[in-house]
C-alpha cells in the first residue's frame, strides 16, 4: 500500500530536503510509524502522547483529520497525506 506524503519546508529536514515521500499503513498512526522507520525524528514533530501535535494540521486527500477519525483514520492506497504546520502570527 502506497500513501504519498507531502512534508512542509520546515521538517524537511528529516527527508533529506524531499518534498514528498511514501509510507504505508492502514491507519495514519500505522503510517507516521512508518516514516519514522526511514526519516528518524519526523514522527515526534507530528505526534504527542499517541495523538497529533495541537499545531500541526493533517490532511486526508484534502479532508482535515481532525473532522475524521483524527490520528486512528483509516487510510488507503494511492491515498495524499498534507503535513501542514499552523501558522499564527500577526501585528499588535
Amino acid at each position: 500500500m502506497a500513501i504519498e506524503v507531502r512534508i512542509p519546508t520546515i521538517l524537511r529536514t528529516y527527508t533529506d530536503g524531499e518534498k514528498a515521500v511514501e509510507g504505508s499503513g492502514t491507519t495514519l498512526a500505522e503510517l507516521f510509524a512508518d516514516l519514522e522507520t526511514r526519516h528518524t525524528g519526523i514522527e515526534a514533530r507530528i505526534v504527542d502522547g499517541g495523538k497529533l501535535r495541537r499545531f500541526v494540521n493533517v490532511y486526508l486527500n484534502d479532508e482535515d483529520v481532525r473532522f475524521l477519525d483524527g490520528i486512528e483514520t483509516k487510510l488507503a492506497d494511492g491515498d495524499s497525506v498534507t503535513i501542514l504546520p499552523a501558522v499564527a502570527g500577526g501585528m499588535v
